[in-house]
């Protein structure tokens, strides 16, 4: 008698199930790569904000110390290049020459006082340059300038004040119309350029409140605010960063639990 042998054959559900739980491993093992990632993303934006705040801190420990020092001759011709936002803005300068009043420019303005225009007159110095002066403040109902001719100084003046860095084209909400001679930024090569004045420093001087004749132009209105929410924006990064990682620790226990 010849007996035959069956072949063992699998249970397809049992082979079901297999596939199933590979699957489901897979899938696991996506998410819990995919939870790591974010919380390294978010820690990395709170390391990043740490940076920042340390930057922070020392722009607003550089700028306190130049605003409050004692001013210093205002960069030279020869010295132009060499000016920079990181080293210069804020410097307290002095600087004397002769104002070019017949060329001043108006800057729109929001300030403390209300809306109006800063003054911003080309200074002429002995050597033939120039420097752009926010010589301060006027209301709208007083920008001509023949309501306000006591403050249109003319002869030799001294002029101290902080330097500026150009703000080219113009305001983060409207852009400056030379063709109208319409300016909401003080850029200087284009007022300069617009006004006919050449050899102009790269920067501009925000005078001091040094009282003008007839109480216009006002000056001292610089505003110098650096917000510092770093601190703030680096906890609750590393915070969310946290608290990924807490769900996947809960996720990882609930799967053994359950297991």
């Amino acid at each position: 008698m010849t007996v035959t042998k069956g072949r063992r054959q699998r249970h397809p559900q049992a082979s079901s199930e297999k596939s199933d739980k590979r699957h489901y491993r897979a899938k696991r093992t996506t998410f819990a790569v995919c939870l790591i990632l974010l919380a390294a993303a978010l820690a990395a934006l709170g390391t990043w904000q740490v940076e920042r705040l340390a930057w922070k801190r020392d722009l607003i420990a550089r700028v306190d110390q130049r605003v409050h020092a004692a001013p210093v001759p205002a960069p030279a011709r020869t010295d132009w290049d060499k000016v920079n936002a990181t080293d210069d803005e804020y410097r307290r300068v002095t600087v004397a020459g002769t104002l070019a009043n017949d060329k001043e420019t108006l800057v729109y303005a929001s300030t403390a006082l209300g809306p109006g225009y800063w003054v911003m007159t080309p200074l002429t110095l002995a050597d033939g340059t120039s420097i752009l002066v926010n010589r301060g403040f006027v209301p709208t109902e007083r920008r001509d300038p023949a309501l306000r001719r006591e403050g249109q100084l003319s002869g030799p003046v001294e002029i101290t004040g902080l330097m500026r860095m150009t703000e080219p084209k113009g305001s983060l909400l409207q852009s400056n119309d030379v063709a109208a001679d319409r300016w909401y930024s003080r850029d200087v090569a284009a007022i300069s350029e617009k006004r006919g004045v050449s050899a102009v420093a790269p920067y501009f001087i925000d005078a001091d409140a040094a009282a003008n004749p007839g109480g216009l132009p006002v000056g001292g209105l610089t505003i110098i605010d650096f917000p510092n929410n770093h601190l703030v924006y680096a906890i609750t990064w590393y915070g969310l960063a946290a608290m990924v990682l807490a769900l996947l620790v809960f996720i990882l226990r609930s799967e053994r639990t359950t297991a």
